[in-house]
């Protein structure tokens, strides 16, 4: 009998509070966004296997699903716009994980990696969790994908099409950024994708998306 060859990519996790999470990003975000949203995980996770990290020892993959699959929270029409969509994504998650009973140190971790995962450097200093979280979210943009096969990013496009993501992305990113100056602080990633776009209409994200490994 042969051996069975392992899958190309993990499955999601399919457990009650996963499945509502899912169901809860679906109705916040655009198709777009929300489909980027699951390979961030998808692709968080085959870099965890290339590192040869074990879940549950040296990452919480539930943690990690679930900070991947609600990171752009932020970008949802219904959110105030009082301050950085990384933050009010953040506040979202932790209120969702809260609700269906996590800890207050699980979610406070959740929120670091949603709260860091659009900045360089700082998340990776974070732990596996927020350096994972960010590392999987720029994957989805080309960025850094040298361990994934072809195979592998097929695999993780079939069922989550990338449906022009990265202009739906900075549309939902930049109609935040237009609720309060607080949303688009100069320097921010909100507020560089508002000069862009204002400026000359499309943002160097992209630019370099399209570009990129997986395309737009």
């Amino acid at each position: 009998m042969s051996t069975p060859h392992p899958p190309l990519i993990p499955a999601l996790p399919a457990g009650p509070v996963a499945t509502a999470a899912l169901d809860h990003l679906r109705a916040a975000v655009s198709p777009p966004v929300a489909h980027h949203s699951v390979r961030s995980y998808l692709f968080a996770r085959l870099l965890a296997d290339h590192e040869q990290l074990t879940p549950g020892a040296d990452y919480d993959d539930d943690l990690l699903f679930h900070a991947c699959v609600l990171h752009d929270l932020g970008t949802s029409p219904g959110t105030p716009g009082r301050a950085r969509f990384e933050i009010e994504g953040a506040d979202l998650a932790a209120a969702f994980l809260t609700r269906h009973g996590y800890p207050a140190a699980a979610v406070d971790q959740v929120w670091e990696a949603v709260a860091l995962h659009s900045s360089a450097q700082i998340a990776d200093r974070r732990g596996p969790l927020a350096r994972l979280t960010r590392r999987g979210v720029t994957a989805d943009f080309g960025i850094d994908t040298a361990h994934l096969t072809d195979a592998q990013g097929e695999a993780v496009h079939r069922d989550h099409p990338r449906l022009d993501m990265s202009t739906v992305l900075v549309d939902a990113i930049t109609a935040h950024a237009a609720r309060s100056p607080q949303a688009a602080a100069r320097y921010t990633l909100a507020g560089e994708l508002a000069r862009e776009r204002a400026e000359s209409g499309v943002t160097g994200l992209e630019s370099a998306t399209a570009a990129g490994r997986w395309g737009r």
